[in-house]
């Protein structure tokens, strides 16, 4: 049974890592990368090694993907889709 949720959470992390590649839009690589933390800290916790995965799950997930959104807001590229169709 662990080896199986192991392996789920490996491919969930290789998946994302390769989404945040390939994805076009930012917020969505931001996304990808907070999927791929949260990933990181069940894979923490399956090692038995729970404060880590606090830390990593709080680090990672949650104040990384702020500070980055907030840092795509700053920029200017927040973009949701897309096509954008704004009228002047």
């Amino acid at each position: 049974m662990a080896f199986w949720l192991t392996l789920v959470t490996v491919i969930m992390m290789l998946s994302a890592g390769i989404g945040v590649l390939l994805l076009r839009s930012e917020l969505a690589a931001v996304v990808a990368t907070s999927v791929m933390s949260l990933a990181l800290s069940i894979l923490f916790v399956l090692l038995r090694a729970p404060d880590v995965a606090l830390a990593e799950a709080a680090v990672g997930t949650g104040l990384s993907s702020v500070l980055l959104v907030l840092t795509l807001r700053r920029v200017g590229l927040w973009r949701i889709s897309s096509s954008s169709s704004q009228s002047d």
